[in-house]
This record gives structure tokens, C-alpha cells and sequence, in this order.
């Protein structure tokens, strides 16, 4: 099955990032975490909306109905999209200033589960990875992080997939979905045989994961033995995170990344926008809602 590829992003996102899928609203969320900027597409119509944000965003995920829930650089906030309202719903203690949240996901049982990026010159990274539970209360998962990416779940919410991108591989935790713990880190695959590191990604209702490769320009398909099934060649460079969307779930939504503010820059026109694979032969799941 030859992939139908359409590039649908009005805009060119500086940082785009984290596109999620809302099955009550038919509608499409995404990120420019650089901008700071919330955007929703509806593909039946084509509108598509924005809407700033108070300080940069590294991921989104559903709330309830009607509403997301943002990690923004040092919290995470409720956001009624309609209103433009902001609500700050918890925050990592501490958490350095130098240190920002990144990529996020619910795990299956609706907490939240981002991870922070660190650069520190001459010293270790500081980054970590947290767990959100209800309340807002906080624990930290995995520790020495420089850039957390490809957070995403088994369809069963059994293991956790994480990468810290610099190291070029995918990791893989056994998942407590009754407490949200996690067991010991095992190594999924290692990306750089495949010329990149790993940004974020996605599993399908088989369990592969769908993964950017935002070095080589590809979306690459990983079974759950750690295997390459398939690579995708995208349009535009630097695919930075992909999203199963539409009525059936089976259309994947890549957002890109234009101007980074550090190591990936592109004059490509139409570099930094959203765009839509159809006829992978694929099936998304439909994200959990956070619980917070």
C-alpha cells in the first residue's frame, strides 16, 4: 500500500510538537512549543484555530472533554481552548531553571507522564522523568535526562517507552498500571544505525511503535521486539513527533520543526508545518484522558 501524503499546517511551527487527537471534538491538537502556541485543525472543514500560550510548551495531552492539559516549561495547566484560560494544575519540586518540560503522555489509567530536557555545559544533565497522579501529586521516574522524547504506552498500558534523544536509542519499562511504577530499563532498539535520533512517538493498535526520525527526514515503524518494519519518507525535514488521528484513527498526523532554537534549522518553505499520511494500513488508539 503505497502512503498518500498532504501537507496541511497553515503555519510554519517554529518547534512543532505533540499532535493529539480529540475523538468528542473531531479535532486535531498540536504544539509550537517555541512560539508558544496551541493549534486544533478540523480536517472536515479545514479550520484551524490558535491560541498563545503564557510560556513554552513541551507537550499536550486530552482533559476532559472541551479541555487539554499542557506541560508548559515548569508546570503543567489545565487549558479551555475556547476561553484561553490557563489554569495551573501541578508543578515538579524542585525543578532547576534551567530545566524545562518536553515530551508527554497519559498512561492508560489518565496520569501524566512527561519528561523534562537539561543541557548543562561541563556538568551531567539534570533532566528527569515524571509521573502526575491525581492531586497533582509528583514522582520522578527516571533521572540523568538531556532530552526527553518518545513517551508513549503499550495498547494494554503493561510497558513505557521513553528515549533520552541524544543517546540515540528507545528504552522500555515494564508499567504498573494499577500504581504507575516502573521496572527495570531495558533497551528497545538503538536509532543510530538508522542515521538519527529518536523524537516522539506513537504505538498503533498491533503495538508497533511509529517513531520520528528527525535527522533522516523518516517515520520509522517498530515492532514490539524492537524491530524496523517499515520507514516512511516525509515531505519536509525534521518530523518531530507523529499522532494516529481521524474518524478511524488511522490517518498519521506528523508535526515538524523549523527552527528549533538550537542544533535543527531548516529554509525549507514549507518546513515547521503539519502534514497527514493516509493508506499506512494502520490503526491508531484513542488516547486516555487525563485525570488530574
Amino acid at each position: 500500500m503505497t502512503p498518500h501524503i498532504e501537507i496541511i499546517g497553515r503555519e510554519r511551527c517554529r518547534l512543532g510538537e505533540s499532535p493529539v487527537w480529540d475523538p468528542v471534538l473531531k479535532r486535531l491538537f498540536w504544539v509550537d512549543g517555541r512560539a508558544p502556541t496551541i493549534w486544533s485543525f478540523d480536517p472536515e472543514t479545514g479550520d484551524q484555530a490558535s491560541l498563545s500560550a503564557p510560556d513554552m510548551v513541551g507537550s499536550i495531552v486530552l482533559g476532559e472533554p472541551g479541555r487539554l492539559v499542557a506541560g508548559l516549561r515548569h508546570e503543567v495547566c489545565r487549558v479551555d481552548f475556547a476561553a484561553g484560560v490557563f489554569t495551573p494544575l501541578a508543578k515538579p519540586d524542585p525543578i532547576l531553571a534551567a530545566e524545562r518540560l518536553n515530551d508527554g503522555k497519559t498512561d492508560r489509567a489518565g496520569r501524566f507522564v512527561t519528561g523534562s530536557q537539561h543541557h548543562a555545559d561541563g556538568r551531567p544533565p539534570e533532566g528527569r522523568l515524571y509521573r502526575f497522579d491525581r492531586g497533582g501529586t509528583c514522582e520522578v521516574l527516571e533521572t540523568g535526562v538531556e532530552i526527553s522524547n518518545s513517551i508513549c504506552f503499550s495498547p494494554s498500558g503493561d510497558r513505557l517507552y521513553f528515549a533520552d534523544s541524544l543517546r540515540q536509542a528507545i528504552w522500555t519499562y515494564a508499567y504498573d498500571l494499577e500504581t504507575g511504577q516502573i521496572g527495570p530499563r531495558e533497551t528497545l532498539i538503538d536509532t543510530a544505525p538508522l542515521n538519527s535520533a529518536p523524537d516522539g512517538a506513537t504505538v498503533d493498535a498491533e503495538g508497533r511503535l511509529w517513531v520520528a526520525l528527525v535527522q533522516s527526514g523518516q517515520i520509522a515503524c517498530i515492532t514490539p521486539d524492537g524491530k524496523v518494519e517499515r520507514l516512511v519518507d516525509c515531505p519536509i525535514p525534521f518530523p518531530s513527533c507523529p499522532a494516529f488521528g481521524g474518524e478511524r484513527l488511522d490517518v498519521l498526523y506528523v508535526t515538524a520543526i523549523s527552527d528549533s532554537g538550537g542544533r535543527l534549522k531548516t529554509d525549507h518553505p514549507d518546513g515547521g508545518r503539519l502534514f497527514a499520511i493516509e493508506g499506512l494500513g494502520a490503526q491508531g488508539i484513542a488516547e486516555t484522558r487525563c485525570r488530574l
